[in-house]
């Protein structure tokens, strides 16, 4: 799939690391097949998919059988916010059919996650909400999913408060869909 979309936008290798600050190295190893695109960084990934103008799902859609972890789908969301900025992320995701596409595969935690990220980020930089997704606006998760530093402290602290302590500080954007998030911002 890489090596058919640089020739596609006819980009060689130097150029893509240049511009997308990827060891050419690393790059290279991609393209021969050293490297397996799917074991790099969320980072790494999304840096060659922007300069290739694709998503990173779309580079590494044939390399990966199912879908990623939630958290590293919300991780990678946070990281794409972090690089792009909140306006180019709002064009890129609304643009896209992401959410509907994640929705009609069945994948409901990522769909909400990113329609409660678009309406967030929305709020925070006064841009009217999308009413594409109106209706999606009504679905909630049967059970509420945490971050995993929230469950893992819980478990070996034994302590079900933290879960009520990650309700009430739960942005409400996501908070809406059963989803408790609050730091999309506190990201490496």
């Amino acid at each position: 799939m890489l090596n058919e979309l640089m020739k596609s936008k006819k980009l060689s290798i130097y150029r893509v690391a240049k511009e997308s600050g990827v060891p050419y190295a690393t790059l290279n190893d991609m393209v021969n097949g050293k490297t397996q695109i799917e074991k790099c960084t969320a980072e790494t990934v999304y840096r060659i998919a922007r300069v290739l103008n694709v998503s990173v799902e779309d580079l590494i859609r044939d390399r990966v059988d199912d879908r990623a972890p939630f958290d590293l789908f919300r991780s990678n969301v946070c990281h794409r916010v972090k690089l792009k900025g909140d306006l180019d992320f709002l064009i890129e995701t609304l643009s896209g059919d992401d959410i509907e596409r994640y929705y009609d595969r069945g994948w409901y935690p990522e769909a909400l996650y990113l329609l409660a990220m678009v309406d967030y980020l929305s709020k925070e930089n006064n841009v009217p909400v999308c009413e594409k997704y109106e209706t999606l606006r009504h679905s909630k998760l049967k059970k509420p999913i945490y971050p995993s530093g929230i469950r893992i402290a819980a478990k070996v602290m034994s302590d079900e408060a933290l879960f009520r302590k990650a309700d009430a500080e739960a942005i409400p954007e996501f908070a809406r869909f059963n989803i408790m998030e609050s730091g999309v911002r506190d990201v490496c």
